[in-house]
This record gives structure tokens, sequence and C-alpha cells, in this order.
């Protein structure tokens, strides 16, 4: 892989990290609510569940799982309905930010989450499928190459996550009395509700 092609990938990359959408919304809405720590602690369910998929790219498997219309739809039913379990678990939630004791009770469920809504997201796989082999030099050692490009896609996607906790740490102050707080929960369930159905209604093409 050239340099150029490097230095081209990460910006796109980290654009493509950046796109606000179910995962990226549940590290905002856990800095707000636990913090940063425990959000980005709860984001390496993520990041595991883009590593593997990341790997399954570079064996090849991906492909293979993306074109079984069987393994499609069964992996876009269990993505849509863990978001619209997700989202209606905000929608009825009042919380506001917990104390440390509970946010450490809280943590393998949110590490849980974030792993599920990941690896129930099709459009994942799509990405690493369609998207890193576009930076790989097939007369080059292909599997360094998607190496090197896995691991700066997770390292750019733990900044994203960063970031977003700490978007989310500044809402706290807005969203600091039950009734606010108790609207912006509501105002991401129905966003997560609305991704839920989109991811229903995709397909492959």
């Amino acid at each position: 892989m050239e340099l150029a092609a490097f230095l081209l990938f990460i910006p796109a990359c980290f654009a493509l990290n950046m796109t606000p959408g179910p995962n990226n919304l549940l590290a905002m809405n856990n800095g707000r609510c636990y913090g940063f720590r425990h959000a980005l602690l709860a984001s390496m369910g993520r990041i595991v569940a883009f590593a593997v998929m990341i790997a399954l790219t570079a064996s090849g498997l991906a492909v293979i799982l993306y074109a079984s219309e069987t393994v499609f739809l069964a992996i876009k039913l269990v993505g849509a309905f863990y978001l619209f379990w997700i989202a209606f678990q905000l929608w009825r939630s009042s919380s506001s930010p917990v104390s440390k004791e509970e946010g450490g009770k809280q943590l393998k469920t949110l590490l849980q989450q974030e792993f599920t809504l990941a690896a129930g997201n099709p459009k994942a796989i799509l990405i690493f499928t369609a998207f890193l082999p576009q930076f790989v030099d097939p007369s080059a050692a292909i599997n360094q190459q998607f190496f090197v490009l896995g691991v700066t896609f997770l390292v750019l996607e733990i900044l994203a996550i960063a970031l977003y906790a700490m978007f989310g740490i500044y809402l706290r102050h807005w969203f600091s009395k039950p009734t606010m707080a108790r609207w912006f929960n509501r105002g991401c369930a129905v966003v997560l509700g609305v991704s839920g159905g989109n991811l229903l209604l995709m397909n492959r093409q």
C-alpha cells in the first residue's frame, strides 16, 4: 500500500467513524449518564465486534456471509429488533447521571449493548467489504495491508467514541433536570427506533 493511499484513507475513514449512528448515539448517551470512562470502556464491545468483522473481511468470509440471503436476513432482524429494544428502554427511562457505583454495575450491560448493536448491523459488514479493499494494493501483501487498515480504523473509531462521549458529558449540564433528561432519552429512543426501521427496510443492493 502506497503512502499516498494511506494518507487518503485516514480522513475518509475518520469521516466514516464520526458519522452519527446507533453506536455513536449510544456512546454519547452513555457519556451523559455514566461518564467518559464508562462510555469508553463500554465501547470496547463495539471494537471487538468490528475487529471480528475486519478479520472476516481479510479472510474473505465476510463476502460469503454478506452474499447469503439467510445470514443477511438473520443479522438484519437481530440488529433491528435489538435497536427497537434499546429504544423502548430509553423511552421508558428517566435516567439522569448516575453514581460511580451504579455505573460499575452497569458496565457489563453497556459492553453487551455496544457489542450486540455493532454485530447486529449488516451495514458494518458492507462497509468493511466495500470500503477497506479500495485501499489495498493487490500486488502487495494483502493480509498485512488489511491489518494496518483495520488497526487504523479501530484507533480512529476509539477517537470518535471519545469525542461523542465528551459531547455527552457536555450535554449533561443541559439535561440535568429529570424532565429534560426524560425528553433527551425519548429523543434518542426515536432516533434509534427510526434506525431500526431503516435497518428492516435495508436490502443488500
